[in-house]
């Protein structure tokens, strides 16, 4: 059962992620101290034995790109397969960006033709989880669907269902219906946006609908096919969040603090890869302390961090607190500073005595090259 992947990742943050994506894609967004969240579909799809994998990037894509430029990292650079990166290519017969989900895919639609694999999966860029591509395949081929969708009860979750797609599932599993971020859901039964769908049949409805000026998946193929289509829901109930807001965000960070999900990640089965940086371990030098905190290599601590994530080529100085805060890379901390519930990004300097101070529910978030 071949399979090749098509990772979305081209989606405008627009006001969710704030300032955070107003220089990257959602995708390119750093997670739990050392990765990128394209990393986890990525991995998913290596660890799956899906060797042709294509990014479809179009807002902000530059860090994205550059996080990409090599493939060897997830066990994709090969001559038969291999890590595709596409982009809109504007051309006199085509001045359009990608207009919707399956524009982006119809863009490129030379990929899924000269293909021979038999299924296509259909991931985001943007969610963290850890799953076997393959048992979600083996799935879709006994019961014989058209297409597949994975799902996830979100009844004892902390997530906002009226942010999902809500699925309506018969006691077989097959989708009777579907709602876009319903005002008033009827279950809480939620979209992951991962889709297993045959090659030739998505090539088929993809001519099809872009033919009649409908450009996306969910609205244009999902739930204008429900119907006529059989559409399973895959039921998962593993570990996954999706950086769809800045709560969401330190959510993610701040349970890779928790060894359970470290473990998931990290130890137990195949590995989650990213694209490695080979700086010195963090040093901490005399007085420091961190507790409940991830620290990325190249970071030198002084002072003391409790409950955050710091990444790579942090320094913090003497006397200085960090509590509850998450410091993206090569941030540099003064002394005598204080920072609580805060989201610092790339490459801030915070001054000696600087106080940022922000609460759980409203973080304060610092600008990537700010000075303060």
């Amino acid at each position: 059962m071949k399979a090749l992947g098509i990772i979305l990742a081209g989606g405008q943050s627009d006001e969710r992620l704030k300032d955070l994506c107003s220089v990257r894609a959602v995708s390119a967004m750093p997670v739990g101290a050392s990765y990128r969240a394209i990393d986890f579909t990525l991995s998913n799809m290596a660890n799956s034995n899906i060797k042709k994998v294509a990014v479809i990037t179009q807002f902000n894509s530059r860090s994205l790109h550059d996080h990409l430029s090599s493939a060897k990292w997830w066990d994709l650079g090969r001559k038969q397969g291999g890590l595709f990166v596409f982009s809109p290519f504007i051309t006199n017969d085509n001045s359009f960006w990608f207009r919707g989900t399956a524009d982006s895919i119809y863009q490129n639609i030379s990929f899924l033709t000269k293909s021979n694999e038999t299924y296509v999966v259909i991931a985001s860029g943007d969610a963290i989880y850890k799953m076997d591509y393959y048992d979600v395949i083996k799935y879709h081929i006994e019961k014989d669907a058209d297409i597949t969708i994975m799902c996830k009860d979100m009844a004892n979750s902390d997530k906002d269902v009226h942010d999902f797609g809500v699925m309506q599932l018969d006691s077989d599993n097959r989708m009777t219906d579907f709602e876009e971020k319903p005002v008033d859901p009827q279950n809480t039964i939620a979209s992951l946006g991962i889709y297993v769908i045959k090659r030739t049949l998505l090539i088929k409805l993809l001519e099809t609908v872009v033919s009649e000026a409908r450009y996306d998946i969910v609205k244009d193929i999902i739930i204008r096919y429900r119907r006529k289509l059989k559409i399973y829901g895959y039921i998962y109930d593993g570990y996954w969040n999706t950086l769809n807001n800045i709560k969401a965000y330190v959510n993610v960070n701040m349970d890779f603090l928790k060894k359970d999900i470290r473990n998931l990640f990290l130890t137990d089965g195949a590995h989650i890869e990213s694209k490695p940086k080979d700086e010195p371990p963090a040093k901490y030098n005399s007085g420091a302390e961190a507790k409940d905190t991830l620290v990325g290599s190249g970071s030198i601590i002084n002072g003391h961090v409790y409950h955050s994530v710091l990444f790579r080529k942090v320094f913090t100085g003497d006397n200085s607190s960090i509590k509850n805060s998450i410091i993206m890379e090569g941030t540099i901390v003064g002394n005598n500073c204080v920072i609580e519930n805060a989201i610092i990004d790339k490459q801030v300097v915070i001054s000696d005595g600087k106080k940022i101070i922000g609460t759980p529910e409203k973080p304060i978030i610092i600008s990537k090259g700010s000075v303060i």
